[in-house]
């Protein structure tokens, strides 16, 4: 498989954006740029945390589901949803219903407004104060790229010792992918800086 794959438009672009065109708009305009916002980091930590063990593309299709479903992630909203809340959105068919991912999002919702409580800055700052020094050498490949570092590992940590769930490891890296706290598009990639 090659690095990178070029579209119809005639971009090349990190293979995994392949030819669907929300998976290509996702890569060009979302993936790795930096995202800042109480709001904005609980929407992708929460939906970074229903991809675990899916494919992130699924998650992307059913966004504006997710979106709906938890009232665009207001997290003061979240984390008053309760049991028959919970119900309800076992039942709605845009989202992915899994109880133990429903049931933490709304955790992590009341973790964020701890958080945030006395600095509504608190949670940006405190995932940002993990990012690592830019790279010594961009990705050639896939292949190269960890599923963790010593960075989310910590992050990982972090999070749950202030009572966030479905926030390891591996899925705090890709947050960290997705987010911008990390370049890991490879050579070859338009999006690539040199």
């Amino acid at each position: 498989m090659s690095n990178v794959i070029v579209g119809e438009d005639g971009i090349a672009r990190c293979s995994w954006a392949g030819s669907d065109p929300e998976y290509q708009r996702y890569h060009d305009e979302e993936w790795g740029f930096p995202l800042h916002g109480r709001d904005r980091l609980f929407e992708k930590i929460s939906l970074e945390g229903f991809q675990a063990g899916l494919s992130w593309i699924t998650i992307l299709k059913r966004r504006p589901g997710f979106r709906a479903a938890f009232a665009g992630f207001d997290p003061v909203v979240v984390a008053a949803l309760g049991p028959d809340d919970v119900e309800r959105l076992m039942l709605d068919s845009g989202i992915i219903r899994n109880r133990a991912k429903i049931e933490a999002t709304i955790g992590n919702a009341r973790a964020v407004l701890e958080l945030t409580a006395e600095n509504p800055a608190a949670l940006d700052d405190l995932v940002w104060s993990f990012a690592p020094p830019p790279r010594a050498r961009r990705p050639h490949s896939p292949s190269e790229l960890p599923a963790e570092t010593p960075e989310s590992k910590a992050l990982s940590r972090e999070l749950r010792a202030r009572g966030f769930r479905f926030v390891g490891a591996t899925t705090m890296y890709a947050l960290m992918q997705s987010a911008g706290l990390v370049d890991d598009h490879v050579v070859g990639c338009y999006r690539a800086e040199p």
